[in-house]
């Protein structure tokens, strides 16, 4: 298997750690960096959890992150940099890291996101504002003086060493690096982990993941991320979404679209609704019809409009019929025939098809 094809593997990855040759792997590292073994690993069932037992830890020692993890990625950097050269360099990682880079890295950033706003109530406080409120309760304040700090809650992440999501940089690293080994085993075998001078606390891998073609968190049936404790991020096509959102998507009317005071959210809805289906429903009038197909505008309060061209493909489906297509352009759009020809990147006078599909 290819280096990039193991460490998307690696990435994605759901089910249970392999906790005996993850252990083997941290020793490793410490072994390697130098250090004592740790005197104590603590296995965690999320990030979440993971968070909550750093805090709770006492005679773990300093962070050794730095050690473990920093120290030897940056010199092991230079080490290839050096021997590669700039172009090099810039020919490895664009063919293994660069390849993971963006989507483990957003999915990195959700997941501290999705942490801090548990752990701090954050994301209760937003959700209950607006129509979200009512999907999601108010903030429970005989809690809120118990929560972390926004700042502590950050400081422990920033200690964290990501397993299987440094999965980009550990691809352009894959037969190259000895030093790296003990990394290298623990993403493949366990999620987050945190390496302090006596303990390490480690978590499990998740138990779902969902994404779209894009790579970006995507379910609308449940969460797109799970753990095994049950945290959890829900989104549509990246977005998050309070999870109560998702079951309401099955009941959304056009009015119910119409009066959604979340720019966001109403957008998640009239992407699963169907704008063909709410310009049908909400009685919509066509901004302009040509050649090249109908011109539709939904006006939304406090948001951009959407603006949509309706073309019929020109090629009959085996059955007879022709398929309908709905194409969204800039809301500055004025003709149908503008509008098809931004989706080919051109001009509406350089716009000249021999034959529509």
């Amino acid at each position: 298997m290819h280096s990039v094809d193991k460490w998307r593997t690696v990435a994605a990855a759901t089910g249970p750690a392999d906790r005996t040759a993850a252990e083997h792997g941290v020793r490793l590292a410490y072994r390697t960096a130098g250090l004592a073994e740790p005197e104590r690993i603590v296995w965690v069932e999320s990030p979440r959890a993971g968070v909550e037992a750093v805090r709770a830890l006492s005679g773990a020692g300093p962070s050794v992150r730095e050690q473990v993890r920093t120290r030897p990625w940056a010199e092991e950097r230079r080490r290839v940099h050096d021997e590669l050269g700039p172009a090099g360099w810039t020919e490895l990682w664009g063919s293994t890291g660069a390849r993971l880079w963006d989507t483990t890295r957003a999915l990195a950033d959700r997941i501290r996101a999705g942490v801090v706003d548990e752990l701090t109530g954050r994301s209760t406080a937003r959700a209950s504002t607006g129509a979200a409120g009512a999907l999601s309760g108010a903030v429970d304040e005989d809690t809120a003086e118990e929560r972390p700090s926004l700042h502590s809650v950050r400081h422990v992440l920033l200690d964290a060493v990501l397993g299987q999501h440094d999965a980009a940089w550990l691809a352009a690293f894959d037969g190259r690096s000895e030093r790296l080994d003990g990394l290298a085993r623990v993403a493949a075998h366990a999620g987050w982990w945190w390496p302090y001078e006596k303990v390490v606390v480690m978590c499990e891998r998740p138990t779902v993941l969902h994404r779209d073609e894009a790579g970006r968190l995507d379910s609308g049936e449940g969460p797109a991320l799970a753990f095994p404790d049950g945290f959890s991020l829900y989104a549509w096509r990246g977005m998050p979404v309070p999870a109560a959102f998702l079951d309401e998507l099955s009941s959304i009317d056009a009015p119910r679209i119409r009066n959604e005071e979340n720019a966001e959210l109403r957008r998640v809805m009239l992407e699963h609704y169907g704008y063909d289906r709410y310009l049908a429903e909400s009685g919509a009038k066509p901004m302009h019809k040509d050649e090249s197909g109908i011109l539709w505008r939904i006006e939304l309060a406090d948001d951009e409009d959407v603006v949509m061209v309706e073309v019929v493909n020109s090629t009959a489906e085996p059955d007879g019929t022709f398929r309908t297509y709905w194409l969204r352009v800039p809301p500055t759009t004025r003709t149908a025939r503008e509008g098809v020809a931004w989706t080919f990147g051109l001009q509406e006078q350089a716009y000249e098809p021999l034959r529509q599909t």
